[in-house]
């Protein structure tokens, strides 16, 4: 760009780069959901087509950005977590929050005809959402920020159940359902949809109970038994800076692998022993076929 008298207002820009080797959240909420939950009539109180459109857009930004490791997403949110060791934009904090919330509305819309058929997007009610990205110092602080999400998820989903049981099936009123269900915890509530409905929590399905879990899928590893799940954050972090052939050469790997969703328990140990390239932030061996416990994406 030719230098010219105005470009003095450059220096009026901030720089907003987000420390370096800590991993970056980046969360989005729709903005409204309600509202259009109720125009386009979501079933309540899981609606499977919207929850699926929020999967499939959310894979597809995941494919479109190979620096992220993983995702989870449960009702109108989702957060995409890259690697300390992520260089993307320079780390600036404004390009990475705008790049995923414009990637994924897109796709939303792009996507809302497969999932909505019958019922076409209409102003004022068109799907929008906010984002900000927070920085977390350690895998075992970014394993607590997945594991509160999940246990939100599970509290959250348990009261709605719950409660639109009871508007629905049990002909109460919101204000009456609400009432009732004011300081009751989980026993309470699974008694509830038992001992009235006949409704069995566990056997609720395990999108709803779990959330949605996206990751790349390389060939099993199996972890050692001298090894810590939750060190390799500090192990990743002491690496000294790739060049740009390596960062390069790991992208078109990470581009190449599966983008699954997965409905799982990310919580214990378990989920992050079986795929230690997320926190190790390396990719592995392409599998040479799909694995059992997995949902494939298109």
């Amino acid at each position: 760009m030719a230098n010219s008298k105005f470009e003095y207002v450059k220096d009026f820009e901030q720089p907003d780069a987000l420390l370096p080797n800590t991993w970056i959240v980046v969360r989005i909420d729709g903005r409204g959901f309600h509202k259009l939950s109720d125009h386009y009539a979501f079933v309540k109180p899981n609606d499977r087509r919207a929850l699926d459109l929020m999967n499939a857009a959310a894979v597809a930004v995941m494919k479109d950005l190979p620096d992220l490791c993983i995702a989870y997403g449960v009702s109108d949110e989702y957060s995409f977590v890259f690697h300390p060791t992520c260089q993307l934009f320079e780390r600036r904090n404004a390009k990475l929050v705008t790049t995923i919330v414009s990637t994924f509305t897109a796709y939303y819309i792009h996507l809302w005809s497969t999932y909505f058929p019958s019922k076409p997007l209409q102003p004022p009610y068109l799907p929008s959402f906010d984002g900000r990205a927070v920085i977390y110092p350690s895998a075992r602080i970014l394993r607590d920020y997945m594991s509160w999400r999940q246990v939100d998820c599970h509290i959250n989903n348990l009261y709605n159940t719950t409660f639109w049981t009871m508007v629905q099936q049990g002909d109460m009123s919101n204000t009456d359902a609400e009432q009732e269900l004011k300081g009751t915890v989980s026993a309470d509530k699974n008694e509830i949809l038992f001992k009235r409905f006949g409704i069995n929590y566990n056997n609720e399905e395990e999108i709803y109970k779990k959330g949605s879990v996206l990751y790349r899928q390389y060939e099993l590893q199996q972890p050692s038994q001298e090894h810590e799940v939750g060190d390799e954050d500090e192990s990743s972090i002491s690496e000294p800076k790739q060049s740009r052939s390596q960062q390069d050469k790991l992208k078109k790997l990470r581009r190449k692998a599966q983008v699954v969703v997965d409905h799982v328990d990310i919580i214990r140990d378990e989920f992050w022993q079986r795929r230690p390239w997320i926190l190790s932030g390396k990719p592995g061996k392409l599998p040479a076929a799909d694995s059992n416990d997995t949902q494939a994406t298109q």
